[in-house]
């Protein structure tokens, strides 16, 4: 018998071959979603009389904690050091870092200088970290010429810390005055925003 022969007395027969693949295929499947289902079911219910896992909590002795300005706060005290700079018409970026130098603001002021950006965030991070305005830890480098070998910082004036109850919790940097101390008061400016 020829093949057009067989394959005829299939389709007369109602006996489709694509046909039976596929109610075999959907057979197959189902028995796959049941079982996986069922297996899914068992491993996600806790064995009866089986003792809950321990709850692994730090206790207060194994915590630190720490103050941080608010986003809000941040940039009120980098506009407040823009706005100076704009009233004795500077061109500047300010920078505002958290106490582990994270920035958290920084604004570019129209016409700044390309490095300004950098060394704002710098002289902030300089400031929280000792903190000190950066105006005094340049002073250090005399005795301490190693201190401009940290990585990160900029021992130059422009920066201030800003202190709860005497410990730093952030940094202001400002930079692209004509002069470290125009920088400094700037940023000085920023941190009086936060008093108010």
């Amino acid at each position: 018998m020829g093949s057009g022969t067989g394959r005829n007395a299939s389709r007369s027969l109602g006996f489709r071959p694509t046909r039976k693949l596929l109610v075999g295929a959907l057979a197959a499947t189902a028995l796959a979603a049941g079982t996986f289902g069922a297996v899914g079911a068992s491993a996600a219910a806790p064995a009866a009389g089986a003792p809950a896992a321990p709850r692994a909590e730090a206790g207060d002795r194994d915590l630190t904690h720490s103050t941080h300005l608010t986003v809000a706060a941040a940039t009120r005290a980098a506009t407040a050091a823009l706005d100076a700079a704009r009233k004795e018409n500077q061109r500047v970026s300010v920078a505002v870092v958290d106490r582990n130098g994270n920035t958290v603001v920084t604004l570019r002021g129209d016409g700044a200088g390309p490095q300004s950006y950098e060394s704002a965030g710098r002289k902030a991070y300089t400031a929280v970290s000792w903190n000190a305005p950066t105006s005094v830890l340049a002073g250090r480098l005399a005795q301490a010429p190693q201190l401009k070998d940290i990585p990160g910082t900029l021992f130059l004036a422009g920066g201030a810390p800003v202190r709860d109850q005497g410990a730093p919790i952030a940094g202001i940097g400002v930079a692209g005055a004509p002069s470290g101390d125009l920088d400094e008061k700037f940023a000085e400016a920023g941190v009086a925003a936060l008093t108010k």
